[in-house]
């Protein structure tokens, strides 16, 4: 039996904060298992998220000090949170945070230089997972497609509510996996404009009305006709979605229960898709900071026949940080780690870069 501890670190596009989990991890002939043993997000600041949210705006210069610095940053929080714990890890495995992802172009970018997370802390790091995925074609997202598969595979399918809607599903036999519209990164955007950074509880929502002329605009948009796989960036939103929602003059509060009925119908319509025949015995796990607003939960529930399925918090809330992790074990032990039924790249990969001695894990 094998046995690791690592430590996986997520940022999301919402901009919440950065996710860590330290974790247990044990492999037993291939069959593994994993126990949180700590886990913590930490919320940006408004000078860290304002940094993140225009540096791809910014110059070359600007943009690699903020690589630097942002590792160095997640390093800090790596030490303070062991120490908090009193724990000890063999790795860090980090998403990083995105700042370009345009995979019809051939780029994605995480910045979180591995090489700052590893000189700050001194344990081995890997770093940048898509872009060995875009390189071979791939659309480098999404990417928890292999921990829904070897940890959460009791399920049917895998929703994340993050900044974007992803699913997994087995399908014909094989793992499939994709983005299916944006979510929180949505809300979130008109609940800033109530001076607060998230709708709790659906509170807003809640006191909404759909407009139907402006959801009629959101479905018709382009990229849900598109087969997957297929990802989306916050490129897309800003080109070819907030626009409609901006333009749009009805009160804010219809906009929030507006973008909740989409995104739950275009969540349900790819369930069923999915699902085929035997919908009513389709589990779906539901994980992501959307997890926790009971409106949008409630839509879904509504919207579907097949089992819509909550879990504890910890899972809701740092299952793509738990899955991250594992894929920086299997990233060291060599074993496929991005297939490219999630993402259409040319083949299956092994990605994610090495920074530091891996003698000890190897």
């Amino acid at each position: 039996m094998e046995i690791y501890n690592v430590i996986g670190i997520m940022s999301g596009t919402s901009m919440d904060g950065i996710d860590l989990v330290h974790c247990t991890f044990e492999n037993n002939d291939g069959k593994w298992k994993y126990n949180v043993n700590a886990a913590s997000t930490v919320e940006y600041d408004e000078k860290w998220r304002l940094r993140l949210s225009k540096l791809r705006t910014q110059s070359a210069f600007n943009f690699v000090r903020t690589d630097r610095y942002f590792g160095e940053y997640i390093g800090i929080l790596v030490n303070d949170f062991l120490k908090k714990n009193n724990l000890q890890a063999d790795l860090i495995s980090s998403h990083g945070h995105t700042i370009f992802h345009q995979p019809e172009n051939n780029l994605t970018t995480q910045i979180g230089d591995g090489n700052a997370i590893y000189g700050t802390t001194g344990i081995p790091t890997v770093t940048n997972f898509r872009a060995l995925d875009v390189i071979l074609g791939g659309q480098g997202a999404p990417l928890v497609g292999i921990g829904d598969e070897i940890l959460f595979s009791e399920y049917d399918m895998c929703l994340n509510l993050g900044g974007f809607a992803n699913i997994s599903a087995t399908l014909d036999g094989k793992r499939v996996a994709y983005d299916i519209c944006p979510a929180n990164i949505l809300l979130n955007r008109i609940a800033r404009e109530f001076d607060i950074e998230y709708d709790e509880d659906g509170k807003i929502a809640e006191q909404g009305k759909i407009d139907y002329d402006l959801l009629g605009e959101l479905n018709a948009i382009e990229y849900y006709k598109l087969p997957f796989p297929k990802s989306l960036g916050r490129e897309w939103i800003n080109q070819s979605f907030w626009g409609i929602v901006r333009e749009s003059k009805i009160d804010k509060k219809d906009k929030m229960k507006t973008l909740i009925d989409h995104i739950s119908g275009q969540i349900c319509s790819n369930i069923e898709n999915l699902s085929g025949e035997n919908i009513e015995n389709t589990k779906v796990l539901v994980t992501g900071g959307g997890a926790h607003n009971p409106v949008l939960v409630d839509f879904l529930k509504n919207g579907t026949d097949a089992q819509i399925i909550i879990p504890d918090n910890t899972t809701i809330d740092y299952k793509e940080a738990i899955i991250f992790a594992l894929m920086g074990i299997l990233r060291v032990k060599n074993s496929i780690n991005v297939k490219s039924s999630f993402t259409g790249a040319s083949s299956d990969s092994v990605s994610g870069v090495l920074h530091g001695n891996f003698s000890k894990l190897i």
